[in-house]
């Protein structure tokens, strides 16, 4: 039941995260001589105006239901591989720290370094698919090119024209940025259970729960941000037919030429906008699930007695998606 809790919430933080995402990626990969976004707001305007077809439209009161297509771009491979993430990361964070003995923060957080690094098998060519369909049609209200029909013919086309180490493509940035985010989500999100000081019959348990979490995102994406800017102008590289990057170094020293160092805090703000409520819903869906399943009567655990068989169960399944 608590995987099935974790795939719910994980997939209720897609859906309300997705349209940071892509405000993220368009600001991160976009020219520096020609950009078409002056920051965060102009962005989220911009591409609700500019790439959206409206189907139906009854009355201006209807207006904010035509943003959901140009910011759900690409939504489809993060949801496929979601179960996928979810089942790697709750068994390997499982086994790892039932392996290392005792719930500590510093087991916490190699637990989760291990959960982050395995999981990026399935994470790197879902990110790509997902990278690739949200640059697709970038300022036109309907595309006159669409190169790709959805996320699995995306990837199917890369396969085609570049084999295994195309669909692969950003593995090793992918790898270097949730390897210690991962492990940083969990230490923080551990830390900062224990010090809010977590209570069985405490009127603010899941109020507390969503403040860790969303927090424990914030710090997780602070810790490894520069290394996903690389790893989406990598995966956004070739886009229009033409490679730019010869590899991470290259990359690296055209981006730092070019625009500076400020160039590693490109989207950085939609991303922290994104991680705290994605990470709140994900919490919030977990423990109502887990708390209808198993009665409320049980409730969630002592934060400061927390064992891996609950405690950790829902940190395991908080942050699939945003890093």
């Amino acid at each position: 039941m608590d995987f099935v809790a974790g795939c719910i919430g994980g997939a209720a933080g897609v859906l309300v995260g997705h349209p940071f995402d892509t405000v993220k990626v368009r600001l991160q990969v976009q020219s520096v001589d020609k950009p078409l976004y002056r920051g965060t707001y102009h962005c989220f305007q911009s591409i609700i105006r500019q790439e959206t077809v409206v189907c139906c439209y009854v009355s201006s009161t209807f207006l904010g239901c035509k943003a959901v297509f140009g910011l759900y771009k690409g939504i489809g491979s993060p949801m496929m591989g979601l179960t996928f993430i979810n089942a790697i990361v709750f068994g390997v964070q499982g086994n790892t720290m039932r392996l290392l003995g005792q719930d500590t923060p510093m087991n916490q957080f190699l637990a989760g370094a291990a959960a982050g690094a395995i999981q990026c098998v399935i994470c790197c060519p879902m990110e790509l698919a997902k990278t690739r369909m949200q640059m697709q049609g970038t300022g036109e209200k309907k595309s006159s090119r669409k190169l790709y029909k959805n996320s699995l013919d995306c990837l199917a086309r890369i396969y085609n024209r570049e084999g295994l180490r195309g669909v692969n493509r950003g593995m090793v940035t992918t790898l270097i940025r949730e390897t210690p985010g991962f492990g940083v989500y969990f230490l923080a999100y551990d830390v900062m259970t224990r010090s809010l000081g977590c209570e069985p019959d405490d009127r603010y348990m899941i109020p507390k729960l969503l403040f860790a979490g969303g927090m424990a995102g914030i710090a997780s994406w602070l810790s490894t941000y520069p290394v996903d800017v690389i790893k989406s102008r990598l995966q956004a590289d070739g886009v229009g037919g033409v490679n730019q990057y010869s590899g991470i170094a290259d990359c690296v020293r055209q981006s730092i030429r070019r625009e500076g160092y400020m160039v590693f805090t490109r989207g950085l703000t939609s991303t922290l906008l994104r991680a705290f409520p994605v990470n709140a819903t994900t919490f919030a869906t977990v423990t109502l699930i887990l708390m209808y399943a198993r009665g409320v009567e049980e409730g969630p655990k002592d934060c400061e007695q927390a064992q891996p068989s609950h405690h950790t169960q829902i940190k395991q399944q908080a942050q699939p998606s945003s890093l």
